[in-house]
């Protein structure tokens, strides 16, 4: 598995957020995108997901030496952020058993059950989420992108409105993705970043590092 971006570079307007973007990743590999506000750090994780497009360059995930194309991404990446919304008048149960359909996974109850237990969502499955807590709520986008288990997981900001227990939780599936696969972190928090082998600083001319 490979992952990698080439010459990236992306305009709002007249507005220039980034440019000469350039980083490649293997099984195995994690690297932080951290920066100022509005640096642009969930703008790159946005196009890393396939959500969003480059004005120029190119993103490439590739699987067993093949080339995944841009519109089955969705099947191999798993994605959280906060601006990210959910089904408010479904239940946890509900919602997951939706997206499953939709990704045309097969997806049991106790798969979702195990889902909603790993977030410590179980004791409210079958509740509204309008009912839920922000923080609840971010605990269930972790349970849509792990539905899949995604070889790509990208996390924006990944601990927002989350208590330390669920802090823990999310530093526990970032140390489990990086042993089955790769991690993309955009993030200010320091305790997050320490978690990512490789760092991308979109405040100081693009700068990349190794930890």
């Amino acid at each position: 598995m490979k992952f990698g971006v080439q010459n990236l570079f992306k305009r709002f307007g007249r507005r220039i957020i980034f440019q000469n973007i350039a980083f490649e990743l293997e099984k195995g590999d994690s690297i932080a995108f951290i920066g100022n506000n509005g640096s642009g750090k969930s703008t790159l994780a946005k196009i890393c997901a396939g959500v969003l497009s480059p004005t120029s360059g190119t993103v490439e995930l590739s699987i067993d030496e093949k080339k995944i194309p841009s519109e089955k991404y969705f099947q191999h990446i798993g994605f959280v952020a906060p601006y990210l919304q959910l089904y408010d008048e479904f239940s946890p149960m509900e919602n997951l058993k939706f997206f499953a359909k939709i990704r045309g996974i097969l997806s049991s109850n106790e798969e979702c059950e195990e889902l909603l237990q790993r977030v410590n969502l179980f004791h409210r499955k079958d509740d509204l989420v309008r009912t839920f807590s922000s923080g609840m709520k971010q605990r269930m986008k972790f349970a849509f992108a792990l539905l899949h288990n995604p070889l790509l997981l990208i996390l924006d900001e990944p601990t927002s409105n989350l208590d330390a227990e669920g802090g823990a939780m999310v530093f526990q599936i970032m140390e489990e993705q990086k042993k089955k696969g790769i991690l993309i972190l955009a993030t200010n928090v320091q305790a997050e970043q320490e978690h990512c082998e490789k760092v991308i600083s979109l405040s100081s001319n693009h700068s990349q590092k190794n930890r």
